[in-house]
């Protein structure tokens, strides 16, 4: 059984990764600097099989050969996050994968978390041929991240669509997940280029993608492909009604332009010849966060009595 490591094994995506790794009975290591705190991990981290190192990726990983298998997840994550701080975006998201690279063996295998965001705001169709026009800092230092790995035969970038659902260690600012809590909690979602088409994959689909690229490595190693469903291209005007089949909420369609425009359909044919085909509609997320966010919401009040 091969020995994998997952850098950002904490996260949002990463955290629902390793819980489906153990349950296949690999050994894991997760690193992370658990800047959110330990909690996304607590459940899992009696199992035998796991191993938590608390380390900032953009320092020597130590023992990196000891791999079998690399799921590279770590880094600073969308378009807030990113322009907020440049500077920490370029170290962690470009120089440390850099170093990652340079450390790499030619018999380790590397699964890269890259992104659709690189298409940008064309609108039009996009595949893995597409010229990229990455429109965001995150999107950017993604580009670069790739171009370091570009040139080696053991490494596979997957582009991912824009992830939703419940994780332990839940992101907020993703839009699915972002819209319906606002539905839920405000009853109104102001809508920024509501015509603006992005593309979506939920978590636990995303984290499937991951072991599809490990068990398909012979076949896919070398490449790039997004990793999504050709039937999850939406615009921000179809998610919000689609939302609102489950909320009674008002949709506010703004003049305001949005500072993170994206707009583009992505075509995920690669990766569905090879047999990966996600399986959690927009529908199944919206139910799944209304019921967190329900729950989260009354414990939160029931707490300040």
């Amino acid at each position: 059984m091969e020995k994998i490591l997952i850098t950002g094994g904490a996260g949002y995506k990463g955290i629902i990764l390793t819980r489906k790794l153990l349950e296949k009975g690999y050994n894991v290591t997760v690193l992370d600097n658990f800047m959110y705190g330990y909690e996304p991990i607590l459940h899992l981290a009696t199992n035998s099989n796991l191993t938590i190192r608390k380390a900032d990726i953009r320092n020597k990983v130590e023992k990196l050969l000891e791999f079998d298998i690399i799921f590279h997840l770590a880094g600073i994550s969308g378009f807030p996050a990113c322009a907020s701080n440049p500077h920490s975006a370029h170290l962690i998201n470009v120089e440390a994968t850099r170093q990652l690279s340079a450390d790499l063996g030619k018999g380790q295998l590397l699964i890269n978390a890259s992104t659709t965001s690189l298409y940008g705001k064309s609108g039009e169709p996009c595949d893995e041929s597409t010229p990229v026009d990455p429109v965001s800092t995150y999107a950017m230092t993604k580009l670069e991240a790739e171009k370091i790995l570009g040139d080696k035969a053991n490494v596979i970038n997957l582009r991912f669509a824009t992830v939703f659902g419940f994780s332990p260690k839940m992101r907020m600012d993703l839009m699915v997940n972002d819209f319906v809590y606002k539905a839920l909690k405000e009853g109104v979602l102001v809508l920024f280029d509501s015509f603006a088409k992005r593309t979506f994959i939920h978590v636990e689909d995303a984290a499937d993608c991951y072991l599809f690229a490990m068990n398909n490595s012979d076949k896919m190693k070398g490449g790039i492909y997004n990793a999504g469903s050709n039937d999850m291209n939406y615009s921000k005007l179809e998610i919000a009604q689609i939302i609102q089949k489950s909320l009674k909420f008002n949709i506010i369609d703004s003049d305001l332009k949005d500072r993170d425009l994206r707009h583009f359909q992505v075509n995920y044919d690669k990766i569905e010849k090879l047999g990966f085909k996600p399986k959690k509609s927009i529908e199944y997320g919206v139910e799944e966060m209304i019921k967190v966010f329900s729950f989260y919401e009354y414990y939160s009040h029931y707490k300040t009595i």
